[in-house]
């Protein structure tokens, strides 16, 4: 995993008009939400002006609380897994995503859906070793660790099935 230290911040969000218009995420959405524009794929990996631009499509945003963006998933999530990738000796996957509990109302900023909470899978193959942070979609002070059985049991999806 490059970093984009090489590359300038655009903070350039813009609505994604390859999706269908009912499909899109609008800026109007967050303006007043009380939420941020929370990357999933973060603007600090993006290596080259294309990528950064990219980052910053609505497509890859959902709304976050502010203090869980610009703290714990910016300081403990982010930069931990990006250290760790930097480190490692080979390929190193990261999955990153929102979650959306089926048994809790869905709230909304705007058209936007709000997740309930995010996480983040990282599974080195040269070590064996896979992790989640998890975090809910709050201004929490600390993400929680979870193995990738707990990711699978939460969410139902199974991102490596070889892991299984």
């Amino acid at each position: 995993m490059s970093d984009a230290s090489d590359e300038k911040r655009t903070d350039h969000f813009y609505e994604e008009a390859r999706l269908p218009s009912a499909e899109r995420g609008r800026l109007e959405d967050y303006r007043g939400s009380g939420y941020d524009r929370g990357h999933m794929a973060a603007a600090a990996q993006r290596t080259t002006p294309e990528a950064m631009a990219q980052s910053f499509s609505l497509a890859n945003m959902v709304p976050q609380a502010p203090e869980n963006n610009r703290g714990v998933w910016a300081r403990a999530v982010e930069a931990a897994t990006r250290k760790y990738v930097q480190r490692a000796g080979g390929e190193v996957f990261v999955i990153t995503g929102p979650y959306y509990n089926p048994q809790v109302t869905p709230h909304y900023a705007g058209q936007v859906r709000i997740p309930d909470a995010l996480y983040k899978l990282v599974f080195d193959p040269g070590t064996g070793k896979s992790w989640v942070y998890w975090t809910a979609n709050t201004n929490v002070r600390k993400p929680e660790r979870l193995s990738y059985a707990e990711l699978v049991q939460r969410t139902g999806i199974h991102y490596f099935p070889s892991l299984s």
